[in-house]
């Protein structure tokens, strides 16, 4: 990791560079000179310590799931190289995210899921602290779902996996991923708190044609989805499609039409 410490910067400077690379990797970087070593110890274990509670606050079935030797070395591994875009303490989960994504080497004994589980964990956090405004003037709350656009709410996210990352725990841990997607909406309420719906492929097809440039008044939306079904009763398709909206707008999913 590139420190940037040269021998041109002010001493002061070149002190808190040294003093960073020491904390992030004691093993690979001396202590900075004039500094106790029981300070440094107490900086080192204090850093470490809340950059790896709050990881694990963020991800707690990865962290259940993951041998505290192998998590250690993965959080470290993180937290001495990992170079963060934001200062923000509530975006490290994100940053921790992009780390598993681009920059973890993956070991033999990575659950097939964990990245999955990892941005279906992070959602939550996301989500608690989305600060979205929603521009009431633009929807009627009581629109017609059939006829209009419906309107998806900004605090709702449709979400495909793999595997079935809101049911992994210690006791179930798929060893590889069925053959049918899990489809979920992930959402927060008027309370502030975050559910999730397990949804089925029709809804989420529904919330594809719903979205976009390209989205579809709740009847054609149906209509199309009884096609690529090949239903052979294609009212059937709609009734119960009526029943999924009306289902998701009394959960603020649907906040109602596009005027």
């Amino acid at each position: 990791m590139t420190t940037r410490n040269t021998p041109d910067r002010p001493a002061f400077v070149r002190q808190q560079y040294a003093f960073a690379a020491h904390i992030r990797n004691p093993e690979r970087n001396p202590s900075p000179e004039g500094i106790e070593e029981r300070r440094m110890k107490i900086y080192r274990e204090l850093f470490y310590n809340n950059v790896e509670g709050f990881i694990a606050n963020t991800y707690p079935v990865l962290r259940q799931i993951t041998p505290d030797d192998r998590w250690h070395a993965m959080i470290r591994d993180y937290f001495a190289h990992h170079v963060a875009h934001t200062p923000l303490f509530p975006e490290m989960p994100r940053e921790f995210l992009k780390y598993l994504e681009h920059e973890h080497k993956p070991q033999p004994d990575d659950p097939p899921f964990m990245l999955e589980l990892a941005h279906y964990e992070w959602v939550e956090l996301a989500l608690s602290l989305l600060d979205e405004k929603i521009d009431a003037t633009k929807i009627d709350a009581h629109g017609d779902m059939l006829e209009n656009i419906p309107a998806i709410s900004p605090l709702a996210w449709p979400l495909s996996y793999r595997f079935p990352v809101h049911k992994i725990s210690p006791a179930f841990q798929p060893k590889e991923a069925g053959g049918m997607q899990t489809h979920l909406i992930v959402y927060r309420d008027a309370d502030f708190d975050v559910r999730f719906i397990e949804i089925n492929p029709v809804t989420a097809r529904l919330l594809q044609l719903f979205s976009g440039e390209d989205a579809v008044p709740g009847r054609a939306a149906l209509q199309q989805v009884a096609v690529e079904l090949n239903h052979p009763q294609p009212e059937t398709v709609i009734q119960g499609g009526i029943e999924i909206l009306q289902n998701l707008r009394k959960r603020h999913v649907i906040l109602g039409t596009y005027r």
